[in-house]
């Protein structure tokens, strides 16, 4: 009886290990958006053309209003018209938290308005332009501006 009793512990002992040892930590960042520089896994990007803030995890954009920051899933009106195909990200991976607002004062000098660096090449390619870019290896056609990156990332 006491060796069925220590086969049986033996047996939930070895299950239980095994069933521990099948758990896995999975962090999701996110998709990025089709206008986000491709290669990069981040959480938050800097789009200093418009001084915004994009949470890949959420699809939210924060950006500053009447003194505080708010988090919208749609683009702020002020931007409706903005072109985020065209524009320079900073791709934020130095920055974990959910403030990458904290980061602004260093951002808003070091990447002021119609700030350009290296290429950056989009997730996809802009709505109506799939036809047009077919035979265009960086995506963004000939003589069109970029999006131009600087590299403040992890690439892939």
């Amino acid at each position: 009886m006491k060796t069925i009793k220590s086969v049986l512990i033996a047996i939930i002992f070895i299950a239980a290990a095994g069933t521990n040892a099948q758990v896995s930590v999975n962090v999701n960042i996110g998709n990025p958006p089709a206008w986000g520089p491709s290669g990069y896994e981040t959480q938050y990007y800097y789009l200093p053309d418009i001084e915004t803030y994009y949470d890949v995890s959420t699809s939210e954009y924060i950006y500053l209003t009447n003194g505080r920051w708010v988090r919208t899933v749609t683009v702020p009106t002020p931007y409706k018209s903005y072109n985020f195909y065209n524009g320079y990200k900073v791709v934020m991976t130095d920055y974990h938290g959910r403030e990458p607002y904290a980061t602004y004062t260093t951002y808003k000098v070091k990447y002021p308005k119609g700030y350009k660096g290296k290429y950056q090449k989009t997730v996809g390619v802009p709505p109506g332009q799939a036809k047009k870019m077919s035979g265009d290896k960086h995506g963004g056609g000939k003589g069109k501006g970029h999006g131009h990156g600087h590299g403040k990332g992890k690439h892939k």
